[in-house]
């Protein structure tokens, strides 16, 4: 047996070990909580930042306790992640030096977000966005090759976290229609300060609600998106005015609404109009019209019509 073959099965050996370990530890009520809690704000700054949901549920898991560390309880710091630069409020706790400097953030959310672009923004961490958002295991074994943190077994732990929780699933976030308003506006209720949107989920697509002031171009910064591309997503013009409230998609919307609305026509109501019906259910308007034969020059919406949407 060669040198590098008897390297192999010890790194093999002890990877296993790492996740028999975990698996043996069982699922943890506390850790079933805190993925109940937050797995919409990790899908959410995967959307946002390209960072797999199930790495940062794992990160945060391990790294705040499930929400219960020092650093999570006094700072809301949810990734361990030092000051390194950083210019805003200050925690400091012993890790590998007596009372070292940590980030302290205002809430949960703003954790989530520093995270994200703090991956997203270093050179160190640049080679984690050329692998598949989907490999969690290559991404695991990435951060600790950049070095985010300093325990041999750090790759290990975070691929043991993800397969016992089965953290991946939110990895394909588009196949699951739990990532709804409600939960997303569960996460941080204590907090009213937020400046980021909250990202929802309808009919295969992601969209935001228009605050006031917004426009395709601010939405379109804020996501990291092409603003002229959203608004013919949302079938409008870049330049046209957003009202408070309305439904923004960040995809091209599907041709047909959810399979659940087959036999369950649309009763107008007061004040709507096709498009915002079309943009209730997440369809492109044009084929709103074409399931109902409706030609849009002479046609005229009326309060207790019935429109086909799927």
């Amino acid at each position: 047996m060669s040198r590098l073959d008897r390297i192999v099965i010890v790194v093999f050996v002890f990877s296993l070990c790492a996740n028999l370990s975990l698996l043996a530890q069982g699922p943890n009520s506390a850790y079933q909580d805190y993925i109940n809690r937050y797995k919409d704000l990790a899908i959410e700054q995967m959307l946002k930042w390209k960072v797999p949901a199930s790495i940062t549920l794992a990160q945060g898991l391990l790294e705040s306790g499930a929400g219960k560390s020092e650093l999570a309880q006094k700072g809301n710091n949810h990734f361990g992640i030092k000051c390194h630069g950083w210019t805003g409020a200050k925690t400091y706790h012993d890790d590998d030096l007596s009372q070292e400097c940590f980030r302290a953030y205002n809430n949960v959310r703003d954790s989530y977000e520093d995270h994200s672009q703090f991956l997203a923004r270093q050179t160190r961490y640049s080679r984690l966005f050329t692998l598949s958002p989907t490999d969690y295991r290559a991404w695991a074994h990435g951060l600790k090759a950049c070095g985010y943190a300093t325990s041999p077994t750090y790759a290990q732990k975070l691929i043991g976290i993800i397969e016992l929780y089965n953290l991946s699933q939110y990895d394909h976030a588009k196949s699951y229609s739990h990532f709804a308003a409600e939960h997303l506006a569960a996460v941080d209720q204590t907090d009213k300060s937020v400046s980021n949107h909250s990202v929802y989920f309808n009919n295969k697509n992601y969209y935001v609600r228009a605050r006031k002031g917004d426009t395709f171009a601010s939405i379109a910064r804020e996501f990291n998106l092409n603003y002229r591309r959203i608004a013919r997503y949302n079938e409008r013009s870049s330049k046209s005015q957003l009202e408070i409230g309305e439904l923004v998609y960040l995809e091209k919307k599907q041709k047909r609404a959810e399979k659940k609305y087959k036999k369950q026509p649309h009763t107008v109501r007061a004040g709507e109009s096709l498009y915002s019906i079309a943009q209730l259910y997440g369809v492109r308007l044009k084929n709103l019209c074409k399931k109902n034969n409706i030609n849009l020059q002479n046609y005229t919406i009326k309060v207790g019509d019935r429109l086909r949407v799927y």
